[in-house]
């Protein structure tokens, strides 16, 4: 596709999750689940941790709390937090084509925004790795009153960035995620990852980013705002 041809109506803003959309860090986060969990004498498992993909994290503290972890909320979430940042300290598992994406994005002109449900110190960390920092905006789970799939965090997002919701695009993995987007209005890339997200509201399913450039993503908009089959 030539510039010239490239779809006239663009999204004023993109709008990205961060784990498990443009990172592969939903494997860390179970596993700091399993051993806090088993640090008390619970058990957990691989499957259990799937059960909390895409929910904030003072609703998996909860959930945790519920499993015999005899911490405080904000000691879960701090511990947990801690143990996958030591994770991500050797090298940060991106998803296939998700830099890459951000990069062309930013390079068309289109601001971006991280909306995560993590907590801001990693979103930050996240964010700062990434060649170029295309995210200028963060939103976080602790800088919501209501976490995913509430749409305040897209909500928040758009605000920062001084647009309209519904003139924004986002990615996601998570059913709670792909909720919290559409439900806040924007139009809504689902990007399967651990867990099933098909009966999700999502405008549109990738496979991956791998295979898709900056006219994919500006025809899927326009697909869903200006009626293109």
């Amino acid at each position: 596709m030539t510039a010239s041809s490239l779809p006239q109506l663009r999204p004023s803003a993109v709008l990205w999750d961060m784990d498990g959309t443009i990172l592969d860090s939903e494997p860390y986060w179970v596993a700091a689940e399993i051993e806090l969990v088993e640090r008390f004498g619970g058990a957990w498992t691989h499957e259990d941790g799937l059960t909390l993909v895409g929910q904030g994290l003072i609703h998996s503290a909860v959930v945790l709390q519920r499993a015999g972890v005899d911490l405080t909320v904000d000691e879960i979430v701090n511990s947990l937090t801690d143990r996958v940042i030591s994770l991500l300290d050797d090298a940060i598992p991106w998803r296939p084509g998700a830099v890459q994406m951000m990069l062309a994005i930013a390079e068309a002109g289109i601001p971006q925004a991280l909306v995560t449900m993590s907590i801001d110190r990693m979103a930050r960390l996240v964010a700062q790795a990434i060649p170029g920092e295309p995210l200028s905006v963060i939103v976080a789970g602790d800088h919501v009153a209501n976490q995913k799939p509430d749409p305040e965090a897209y909500v928040l997002g758009a605000e920062r960035l001084g647009v309209n919701v519904r003139n924004c695009l986002a990615f996601e993995d998570s059913n709670a995620g792909i909720q919290s987007a559409v439900g806040a209005g924007a139009v809504t890339i689902g990007l399967p990852n651990l867990i099933d997200i098909s009966e999700s509201p999502a405008d549109e399913f990738w496979e991956s980013l791998a295979e898709r450039s900056l006219p994919d993503v500006l025809s899927a908009f326009e697909r869903a705002r200006g009626g293109i089959a």
